[in-house]
């Protein structure tokens, strides 16, 4: 089978991964894929991507950079994006790489009004958009996910559809066409890297008057959040040799 990209759009800060590992790391976990059926393209290190027909499909991670930046690496990802999707390669988008697939298409990203969405957050489904497709009939009408972000899709692009929302973002999930979506949530997050993410962040979530021991006191499981990297797998690549759930 040709390979699943994991485009690498940053990096853990390197207290975390030291003890919790790495973007990569973490998606084949939730995507439970063999390492062999993943290729790490890291376009923030100048890495070129391939083209969209020498790939299954590709996952756009998160960053600490900012869409609106518009690093010269990130507008031509963007690029590979809009010709990707014009031969529907399956694509999924995550935090930076929901934004970018928006901003690529024609969407406006830039900072929450609000500030900073950090912890565990309850997401709200939009029933009556995502009834008819099978990843929004797939979801419950609430469920929690992870999520840390300053910028998000402040406007979608055309014929996009949210498909659930949380309090202070109403773009948290995100339909493109038949084989590309978008979270601003991190179903990759395991409840101990969202606690490292907050912890790591504790003086600047009080500074900004949130209050992050409630936030560590908050954060659960998410395993709604999570079956959507299977999900991905299942609806849109064909992966005959999985890993298994242990």
């Amino acid at each position: 089978m040709k390979p699943l990209l994991i485009v690498r759009t940053g990096r853990a800060p390197d207290v975390i991964s030291a003890r919790h590992g790495d973007f990569p790391r973490w998606f084949q976990l939730g995507l439970r894929l063999r390492a062999t059926h993943l290729r790490i393209i890291d376009v923030e290190q100048g890495d070129r991507l391939p083209e969209p027909g020498e790939c299954a499909g590709a996952v756009i991670t998160g960053s600490a950079s900012m869409v609106t930046e518009r690093l010269a690496w990130s507008e031509r990802t963007a690029g590979w994006i809009r010709n990707a999707m014009d031969v529907d390669l399956p694509l999924l988008g995550v935090c930076y790489g929901h934004q970018l697939m928006s901003h690529a298409l024609g969407g406006r990203v830039d900072y929450l009004p609000g500030g900073r969405e950090m912890g565990t957050v309850s997401l709200t489904t939009l029933t009556e958009r995502a009834a008819d497709e099978s990843l929004g009939a797939s979801l419950p009408e609430r469920f929690h996910a992870h999520a840390t972000h300053e910028q998000s899709v402040m406007e979608l692009p055309p014929d996009a559809i949210a498909l659930a929302r949380s309090e202070r973002d109403p773009h948290h999930l995100v339909r493109y066409g038949k084989h590309a979506v978008s979270t601003q949530f991190h179903p990759e997050f395991s409840a101990e890297v969202m606690r490292a993410y907050i912890r790591r962040k504790h003086d600047v979530l009080r500074d900004e008057g949130q209050a992050p021991d409630d936030m560590l006191a908050a954060v659960v499981a998410t395993p709604v959040a999570t079956r959507l990297l299977r999900h991905f797998v299942r609806e849109h690549l064909h992966a005959p040799r999985e890993m298994s759930a242990a």
